[in-house]
């Protein structure tokens, strides 16, 4: 059996404030396997964004570990925990966060870049992605003259260029339409399914959250089942 892509051991995440501590995530187990597409889903402000950043190792834990690709990322220094994150972990927001003055297919090839990878090879690559989104002929198109679910794929291809173990998505749907949402999340499960990408996708929709292999609840500071 693979080990599995994403593992949250008993995950504890407090803030200080004047009161005293105030406990977000209180233990907070999940195991994520290769190909796996799980939904987060929960009340708004019950911590899903926090736990996100916490297996993403843009947050440390205050207790418990963060296992990413096998790698415990709390026993890492900072340049490697980056370097984990930028080799394992690929995210994607509600709102697209694409670069205004680069194209589609500019903004797929930067990441790539960043991680080392030749130009030729980076576009080659941006290239074969947006195909696979239907959007090869709006490539050289600037986020402006996107529609909201175009900009969204271009985020989700953006955040795959590098060949992550995994996606954490937060909300990535939360801002269209109920029809281009559903398109969206159909790309993003079809990539799932044709690279062995995991996902854990926050979100409040709940005939979405339905079409995913599994939905988890954080309730009361713990994941359990939804």
């Amino acid at each position: 059996m693979s080990e599995p892509a994403l593992e949250l051991d008993a995950v504890v995440r407090r803030y200080r404030q004047a009161g005293g501590a105030l406990e977000i995530l209180r233990g907070a187990s999940l195991r994520l396997m290769p190909g796996e597409a799980v939904a987060l889903v929960g009340p708004s402000g019950a911590g899903k964004s926090t736990l996100l950043h916490v297996a993403g190792l843009l947050e440390a834990p205050d207790g418990g570990r963060v296992l990413v690709d096998g790698q415990d990322g709390g026993r890492l220094g900072d340049r490697d925990r980056t370097l984990l994150r930028r080799r394992a972990l690929g995210f994607v927001y509600q709102f697209h966060h694409l670069l205004p003055e680069f194209s589609a297919l500019e903004n797929v090839i930067v990441p790539q870049m960043i991680a080392g990878r030749p130009r030729r090879e980076a576009e080659r690559r941006a290239a074969e992605l947006l195909g696979r989104v239907g959007l090869s002929a709006r490539a050289g198109h600037r986020p402006g003259r996107l529609s909201g679910g175009e900009q969204q794929r271009v985020a989700i291809v953006r955040a795959i260029a590098n060949a992550p173990r995994v996606l954490l998505a937060d909300e990535p749907t939360g801002n269209l339409d109920p029809g281009t949402a559903s398109g969206v999340y159909e790309e993003l499960v079809r990539l799932v399914r044709e690279t062995g990408l995991a996902v854990l996708m926050a979100t409040h929709n709940p005939e979405l959250a339905a079409r995913m292999d599994r939905i988890v609840r954080l309730q009361d500071g713990v994941l359990v089942p939804g």
